[in-house]
């Protein structure tokens, strides 16, 4: 049976909705002393554990944001305790999780996630059951048939059974993407920031099925092959806006939307890119930086869904991705949308 063939419409009453598909991930995040040299010791000082991956951050993102319509989740997880962990975060969260499959031969995707505060993060990734997500087990009709507008798939570069090209030239990420837009479904797409010499092909026969694309500086220079930071890893805005040009050129038919801790270009066809620059954040604040890309993206689709200017989506995305700063996890630090309003306009308070 497809993922999302057992959707329960028990929110019915609600307008609209949005489906996230892809990666669901348990995420250990352990907090270190400092970053060791090979054969020394770390202490790790602090662990919390978390529901991670594109998918899973994102509807647990909205669903903190509070928003209106009904959340469903659609992908793999393993038949083991990770798997009971992603469903009941979810649904706790108000997700629904009919459209999760859990797989007796896999576990569910996990990682480790080495935190320094005030550094990157380092990511020790196992992909278990999201390594077997495929067009064939995701069912956009059944999402549409509820009554759901948008669908966003993430990561893209992490799910191997969709990023794979097949001999017709077509990938199953494209093939679920069109089968989504045939329905009436919205397509917004997330990539993670991979080093797969194949990227800039893989996701590339996906972008013509894509209405929006929502993705970081850096994977948009692996999209395009353009160079968006110098040796001294200053931004390059020229390049940036190169990037997101050549993105609309590939296919992408409603926005691309390219964010950097710094800023944000927001490109759509005939249009003048629209360029918002991110809210400052005090560094000793930040808490992690795990999961600030997922929290931006998810107010973009807060914000799609609702039909919200784009400087408006772009200023509560800025916010949210700074709240998200302060938490440990990829997701407990999402406030509720009311809080993000009154912060971006308090005359709405």
């Amino acid at each position: 049976m497809r993922a999302g063939e057992e959707v329960c419409d028990r929110d019915s009453q609600k307008q609209g909705g949005i489906v996230c598909a892809g990666n669901f991930i348990v995420d250990r995040v352990h907090t270190l002393s400092y970053w060791p040299e090979q054969g020394n010791l770390a202490h790790i000082l602090h662990q919390d554990l978390g529901v991670g991956g594109g998918a899973a951050n994102v509807v647990t993102d909205l669903a903190s944001l509070g928003f209106p319509g009904k959340l469903a989740a659609a992908g793999c997880i393993g038949a083991d305790q990770d798997g009971e962990i992603v469903k009941a975060r979810l649904a706790l969260a108000g997700v629904d999780v009919g459209g999760l499959t859990a797989l007796a031969d896999r576990v569910t995707a996990h990682t480790h996630v080495m935190n320094v505060p005030g550094q990157n993060r380092t990511f020790f990734y196992h992909g278990g059951a999201n390594d077997a997500v495929t067009d064939e087990l995701v069912s956009p009709a059944a999402f549409a048939k509820a009554g759901y507008r948008l669908f966003y798939l993430g990561y893209l570069m992490l799910l191997p059974g969709l990023d794979r090209i097949g001999p017709d030239g077509r990938s199953g990420a494209s093939r679920l993407l069109e089968a989504a837009r045939r329905v009436g479904l919205t397509t917004c797409v997330d990539f993670v920031s991979s080093e797969d010499p194949e990227f800039a092909a893989k996701v590339g026969v996906a972008l013509p099925f894509c209405d929006y694309l929502i993705i970081n500086e850096m994977e948009a220079g692996r999209a395009t092959g353009v160079i968006v930071r110098d040796a001294k890893g200053d931004l390059i805005e020229a390049g940036l806006l190169e990037a997101g040009e050549r993105l609309l050129a590939a296919g992408v038919t409603k926005g691309a939307v390219i964010h950097a801790p710094e800023i944000c270009f927001w490109f759509a066809s005939g249009a003048s890119p629209i360029m918002t620059r991110s809210r400052p954040v005090n560094p000793d604040d930040i808490v992690s930086t795990v999961g600030a890309g997922d929290a931006f993206c998810a107010a973009v689709l807060y914000g799609l869904h609702e039909n919200w200017p784009v400087e408006h989506i772009c200023a509560v995305a800025h916010a949210a991705a700074a709240h998200c700063l302060a938490g440990a996890t990829a997701t407990d630090g999402i406030p509720t949308m009311s809080v993000l309003l009154r912060e971006t306009n308090p005359q709405s308070a």
